[in-house]
């Protein structure tokens, strides 16, 4: 049955999130009868404005027009078609019949009365797809167009620059680094430009202060650890969580690789697509584009896929592989093409384990497995020690470090990891657009000797990792023992009958605003960097937490805040990553927001024009509060004020006049432990909401 042809119209340039008119044209084939139907799918994991019909004024409003002798009813549905085609618009023909040669344009941002057009996604894409069905009989048996139109999605000017340097050099040794130019949306302009570094004449913490010229503007570097040769220098950045067109995401597989390469500069990825989408020819694919990518020394990638069970059965899980050629046991075959597989299924997290431990070491392509919150969470009730090496603390989905609490009172002996679960073609430096996701994606610091596969493994394994936020911040943890003995992050040391001391050396990507020793979910121990120049000038306010562990986890934020005997000389925002969505004054003494957390912390910065003993009411959806500068200048850590089960909490704090230090050492003695195992873990908080978290030391107490 020929279903005729469709194509798209658009004057300029299809800039990511930049507002335009596109015209969808269909020529009818055969014939559609009243009661049948036109379906334009989008990706799932479109960030693209929602249409709208019925405000012609408003942003995003669409118009339908057609030719032939019938009225055409659209309506927007956002889960109206099969995954990854999830998000459409459906034309309903009513009241006549659409004959061969007809036409019918849908005018998507019609400006004609007012509009501003139609935002739209805010990420680059190759060839955005118009998916094209059409149900000419009225069945809602949809016939899929042979080539359904598309546009090229392109990056927009550059508005800010970042500089990404090698996290260790040695002494005295030229390094290249790399500066990359990102649109308002985080989108890339550019490759990266290379430059070269003479190096550092001595030891220690060095940061390079690049002047853009096109921007007119100066980017600092991550910090980066200059040592001599022999001290160990070996940390390397990954991101083993992301997936491409072939599944849910955007672009190829190779634009996947290639991206995360050469434009966020990893050391280390992965390829991780829904297993139930996963045809077994698809999976040959991804283990041969590992394969093809992977260059010992100089990138590291591992083929693997992502467990999508539901909660009950166990929950998401990212199932790795140290070579190609491994098994994919899946969680259900519901979008695999014909429904079949040489390899068994495996329904529950326990059966996934057991398929994976009776063919460990399969041609060498020895398996391991991380745990996962995404639209769906781990259920850690299932867990195998000797497979699941990691939780996953946070991602472009949010942060969760309640997993890694979960797995610790579980009495698990885990690491912890971050990554972006990028769907958009961006690994290392995915940015959460305008829609479901809720922050920039994390990043694994994997401390190893080397960087090949096989090192990479052993790293994991030895839980010598840590994890941030997307910075590439540098965090040391360490345990001395009064006999001598030393032990790293992700150790396991027995105290015996000596004490114990931990190390803790911290360097930002921007200041530390405090460090917090925790073991399970007790804190036991805060460091403020000390400062002298409080003066109540600089407060920060910052929310954070989600409503709930699964999907629909946002937690809604929209307020403001006013201070009483002051004015507020600036503002600058914590995380806000919507560029269309501000801070916005109010007058010389008022802010408002509208943000939504979904795990993370967002929050704002407000410099005050004096130090006058100032008030403050904040008024937000989960909660209103009313305190005072002097208030904060009593208390370091400030206010907090706890509001859900999720990590649900306001937080006030005063900051340092010029800002907090950018490297942070301290030492504590560790007391009072409990019977068996004390897993310490470090968090690092700086004042641009980025954090870090170390994979836990094992304290044992035998007494």
């Amino acid at each position: 049955m020929e279903v005729g042809e469709a194509r798209v119209e658009i004057q300029e340039a299809a800039v990511a999130g930049s507002y335009q008119t596109v015209h969808w044209i269909y020529e009818v084939g055969h014939p559609i009868d009243d009661g049948g139907h036109l379906l334009i799918a989008f990706r799932h994991c479109g960030d693209f404005a929602r249409p709208q019909f019925h405000a012609p004024s408003a942003p995003n409003y669409c118009t339908v027009e057609t030719t032939g002798d019938c009225i055409i009813e659209p309506t927007w549905e956002k889960k109206g078609h099969i995954r990854p085609w999830t998000q459409c618009v459906r034309l309903a023909i009513c009241h006549g019949f659409l004959d061969t040669g007809d036409q019918v344009r849908v005018v998507f941002g019609d400006k004609s009365r007012g509009s501003a057009g139609w935002r739209l996604q805010t990420f680059s894409e190759r060839a955005f797809q118009f998916k094209t069905f059409v149900d000419p009989i009225g069945t809602q048996s949809y016939k899929e167009m042979a080539h359904s139109p598309a546009l090229c999605i392109v990056p927009g000017t550059a508005a800010r620059c970042s500089c990404i340097g090698p996290s260790c050099i040695l002494v005295g040794e030229a390094f290249s680094y790399y500066v990359r130019r990102e649109d308002p949306w985080g989108n890339a302009v550019s490759p990266p430009e290379r430059f070269v570094h003479p190096g550092f004449p001595a030891e220690g913490i060095q940061r390079i202060l690049h002047h853009d010229d096109l921007l007119e503007e100066d980017v600092a570097s991550n910090p980066m650890k200059v040592t001599h040769a022999g001290a160990q220098c070996h940390r390397w950045w990954a991101d083993l969580h992301g997936q491409s067109e072939e599944t849910v995401g955007t672009n190829s597989i190779d634009d996947y690789y290639v991206a995360g390469r050469d434009f966020a500069r990893l050391d280390a990825i992965s390829h991780q697509g829904n297993d139930f989408q996963i045809s077994d020819a698809l999976w040959k694919t991804i283990g041969e584009a590992a394969d093809r990518y992977n260059e010992p020394g100089a990138y590291v990638t591992l083929p693997g896929y992502e467990w999508s069970g539901n909660t009950p059965l166990g929950g998401d899980r990212n199932v790795y592989y140290v070579s190609s050629g491994g098994g994919i046991y899946r969680s259900s075959l519901e979008l695999v093409p014909g429904g079949e597989s040489r390899f068994p299924v495996a329904s529950t997290a326990q059966a996934l384990f057991q398929m994976l431990r009776e063919h460990h070491g399969e041609d060498g392509c020895r398996p391991f497995v991380f745990a996962h919150v995404g639209g769906r969470h781990a259920d850690l009730s299932m867990h195998d020690a000797a497979l699941e090496l990691a939780v996953e603390v946070h991602s472009a989905w949010g942060t969760f470090e309640w997993l890694l609490q979960d797995a610790l009172r579980l009495g698990y002996r885990v690491g912890v990891v971050a990554n972006s679960d990028d769907h958009r073609g961006t690994p290392g430096a995915s940015y959460p657009g305008a829609e479901d996701f809720g922050s920039l994606g994390g990043l694994t610091c994997i401390l190893s000797e080397r960087l090949d596969r096989e090192s990479i493994l052993q790293a994991l394994m030895q839980r010598h990792m840590y994890a941030t936020t997307g910075n590439r911040s540098l965090l040391d943890v360490s345990l001395h023992t009064s006999d001598g003995r030393c032990a790293m992050m992700g150790d396991v040391l027995r105290l015996e009958d000596a004490s114990a001391t931990l190390r803790v050396h911290a360097a930002g990507t921007a200041s530390i605003e405090r460090v917090d020793v925790i073991r399970c979910g007790t804190v036991l121990h805060v460091h403020m960097p000390p400062v002298s120049d409080r003066s109540g000038r600089r407060i920060k306010i910052a929310w954070r937490g989600a409503e709930r562990r699964g999907r629909s986890r946002a937690a809604c934020w929209d307020g403001g805040v006013t201070v009483r005997r002051n004015t507020i000389a600036d503002v600058s925002p914590v995380n806000f990553w919507n560029p269309e969505r501000p801070v916005r004054r109010q007058g010389p003494a008022a802010v408002e927001w509208e943000s939504a957390t979904t795990g993370g912390v967002s929050g704002i910065i407000l410099t005050l024009a004096h130090t006058a003993d100032s008030r403050f009411q904040l008024v937000t959806e989960q909660a209103r509060r009313t305190f005072g500068s002097t208030q904060l200048l009593r208390s370091p850590v400030g206010l907090r004020w706890k509001l859900g089960e999720v990590g649900k909490n306001l937080t006030a704090v005063c900051l340092p006049d010029r800002g907090g230090p950018l490297n942070v050492e301290f030492e504590i003695e560790l007391k009072d432990l409990a019977p068996g195992d004390n897993p310490i873990y470090v968090r690092v908080m700086q004042e641009d909401g980025h954090f870090a978290w170390s994979s836990p030391i094992y304290v044992v107490q035998d007494r």
